[in-house]
């Protein structure tokens, strides 16, 4: 693992730290490969019942390495036009599909790419006076990293389009009022409060969490009659699991549920 990216265990929670403090955590190619890798490695591990995402310094992600951009644009090199396909692609499909929640404890700045990581993530809570922006059209870009499908979905498509053709910074007390973040935190309490609502998660039942992450992807382009078919299959499999058959056995003799995520 690239020392770019940190992973930690820590009882069900895994905690992933992009960890270019000095470039504001941009994302060269092999911060991308390290934080593809992480997060593939952290789905797949059972012992992991939620997620965190968050940055050293005083960014969470300013998106992609424009030094290295230009660098291999002028060198000829094909990566820089490959890279959605390789990296960020993959990469949001693992967030928003994962059968885990993901929180992006949101430190500080998030541009571009780094934004898009953040509204993937199913919870994002982000530190008091910093500053985003899609960023993208201001370098002759369209969005990536998923922004064109997340954030007209957390904000509405006219308010979306405009951040990302206008690429206007706004703060995370904006953020929040638009509903892309949960919740706005002092800069210092912002992984701490990640981190407690994450085994907050991960103590609940997962099983229905993951249920509930495939119907919300799968209604947001569903008709109704496709969304209640869906519904219908996802709860006969949550009503299966050993978790819902002793919650209601503890709800019934007024005891707290113990969720395993089976």
């Amino acid at each position: 693992m690239s020392d770019t990216i940190l992973v930690d265990v820590s009882g069900a929670v895994a905690t992933i730290t992009l960890n270019r403090p000095d470039g504001m955590n941009a994302l060269t190619l092999e911060a991308k490969a390290a934080l593809l890798a992480a997060v593939s490695s952290v789905a797949s591990d059972q012992a992991v019942r939620a997620v965190v995402l968050t940055g050293t310094g005083r960014a969470f992600c300013v998106g992609q390495d424009l030094k290295e951009h230009a660098a291999l644009l002028a060198s000829g090199d094909t990566a820089p036009l490959s890279t959605v396909t390789e990296h960020f692609n993959p990469l949001i499909t693992l967030i928003a599909t994962m059968p885990k929640p993901v929180v992006a404890a949101v430190n500080g700045t998030a541009a571009g790419a780094g934004l898009g990581i953040a509204c993937a993530c199913d919870f994002r809570i982000g530190a008091a006076g910093s500053r985003y922006t899609t960023a993208f059209t201001g370098i002759g870009l369209t969005a990536d990293s998923g922004l064109s499908w997340t954030l007209p979905r957390l904000v509405g498509s006219g308010r979306a389009a405009a951040l990302m053709m206008l690429a206007e910074p706004f703060t995370s007390e904006q953020a929040l009022e638009m509903g892309i973040l949960n919740a706005c935190v002092a800069p210092e309490q912002v992984l701490p409060a990640a981190l407690e609502l994450a085994q907050r998660l991960a103590a609940g039942p997962t099983a229905a969490y993951a249920c509930v992450k495939e119907s919300v992807l799968y209604g947001a382009d569903a008709s109704l009659e496709q969304a209640l078919a869906k519904e219908d299959e996802l709860q006969t499999r949550a009503g299966a699991t050993a978790d819902h058959a002793q919650a209601v056995q503890s709800f019934l003799a007024k005891t707290p549920p113990v969720f395993t995520g089976r």
